[in-house]
Order: C-alpha cells, then structure tokens, then sequence
C-alpha cells in the first residue's frame, strides 16, 4: 500500500511538474526576479537612512554635551578666581561625569558610522548588480521572444503549428467534401443522362432523345408546310373549275330560258 501511495506521490508530482513548466514564462520569472531585488535594495536604502538618522541624532548629543563640558570648565576657573575651590571642584566633577558620556557617545558614533558606511558600500553594491540583472534581463527577455517569434514562424512554415495544423485540417475536409459533391453531381447526371433515373419534372433529356425530338419537330414543321402548299395549290384548282361548270350552266339556262318561257296565244 505504501509503495503504491509512493507511486501516486511521484505520479502526481510529475504532472504537477509539468503542469507548471508549460505555464511558466521565463519572461515574468525574470520580472519577479528583478521586483524582488529592487524590494530589498529599497530596505537596503531605508537601513542607511535609519543609521545615518541615528548618527545625525548622536552628533546632537555630542556637540549639546561638549558645550554643557565647556561651560563647566569655565563656570570651574571662575569660582577657582574668586577663590571658591569647592565649586571648582564641583564643576570640574560634572564636567567629567560628561566628558564619560561624550566618550561613550562619540565609540557609538563612531560604530554608526562605520555601519553606515558598510549599508551605502552594500548598497551602493546591490544597486550595481540589479542594474545589471536588469539589462541581462531585459537582454533575456528580448533574446526569449525573437526565439519564440522564430519557432512560431517556423512551425507555420512546416505546417505543424496547432493553428496551422487547424487551418490545414479544414482545408483538407473543404476539398474532400468539395470532391464528394463533385462526384455526386457527375454520377447523378450520368444517370440521367442514361436514363436510368427519370426527371421529375420531365424538362431533362438526354442527347439522344434531344436530336430525335430535334429531328421530329423538324419533319413535322417539313410535313406542315407541304400540307398548306397542297391545300393552297388544291384550293386554286378547285376554284378554277368552280368557276368553269359555274359559266356553263348560265348559258345553258340563257339558251333553255326562251323554250321554257310559256307563250299566250291572243284570242
């Protein structure tokens, strides 16, 4: 059972492993990179001005006690003048109770000092080398994308891009459906044309049928005009004779009319 956990951890780890790798952009790491550097040069920054405000606010005290130091030894070598030792003394007591302080002010200014002059020098160092991580960055960054560019372009050229490779499969089922309509329309007109599939619409003939209707309607247009010429050549003659028998039964009534005309005798 352990093993198969272990199994299914290390299974997982790598999916996940790959997962983040293909969604990684080096591009963005770098700018994270590069943000976070800047961060810490910023606190870098703050540190030195937190020291250095520390060593302005000691110097205050060393030069407020250095004068408080000076005028106790004058207010001493006054009342030693009048003759006053006792104030003098006491004077010169407080005044080297000071003197203590100002000594220990001045070792922690000089510590201050010398940690502000590390923080600027670490500063000064890490303000140096983000700069140049930001030009090796930007270097990267424009050396990634022109590769990226390339790739690209060269996959589209090749064809094996997974745009590319879309456009191609669409194209290719295009032309194949292109093709099958195609066939389609040629098969259909082949079987019309052999009469194995009849028109509905009976408007489609094949060319057989077309030059014999051709020849039909010509012979019939032939037939037609021979059959008027006759009637017009039958109707002339017929008419010729009309006219004939006509007259001569005219004058064979003009011949026959006076013997058939009645005749009254006078009484």
């Amino acid at each position: 059972m352990s093993g198969v956990m272990k199994r299914m951890g290390m299974i997982f780890r790598a999916k996940a492993n790959k997962a983040l790798d293909r969604a990684e952009d080096p591009r963005e790491t770098l700018d994270y990179s590069y943000q976070k550097q800047l961060e810490l040069l910023q606190k870098v920054r703050r540190g030195v001005a937190d020291v250095a405000t520390s060593r302005k606010r000691l110097e205050l005290q060393l030069n407020q006690l250095q004068g408080q130091s000076s005028k106790l030894e004058d207010q001493g070598r006054k009342a030693l003048a009048l003759g006053r030792e006792d104030l003098a003394r006491e004077a010169l007591s407080r005044r080297s109770a000071l003197q203590q302080q100002v000594t220990d002010l001045e070792t922690q200014h000089a510590t201050l000092q010398g940690e502000e002059e590390k923080l600027t020098l670490a500063a000064q160092r890490l303000q140096a080398k983000v700069d140049a991580f930001r030009t090796k960055k930007e270097t990267i960054k424009a050396t990634y994308t022109a590769a990226q560019a390339q790739t690209r372009i060269g996959e589209a050229f090749s064809g094996i891009s997974e745009e590319m490779g879309d456009v191609g499969l669409a194209i290719q089922r295009a032309e194949d459906k292109t093709a099958q309509l195609q066939a389609r329309a040629g098969a259909i007109d082949e079987l019309l044309a052999s009469g194995a599939l009849d028109d509905p619409t009976g408007m489609r003939k094949d060319d057989i049928q077309a030059e014999l209707d051709q020849l039909s309607g010509g012979t019939d247009v032939e037939l037609e005009l021979q059959r008027m010429k006759a009637e017009l050549a039958g109707g002339s003659s017929q008419q010729a004779i009309e006219g004939g028998t006509g007259q001569s039964q005219s004058q064979s009534q003009s011949q026959q009319q006076p013997q058939d005309t009645p005749r009254f005798d006078k009484q």
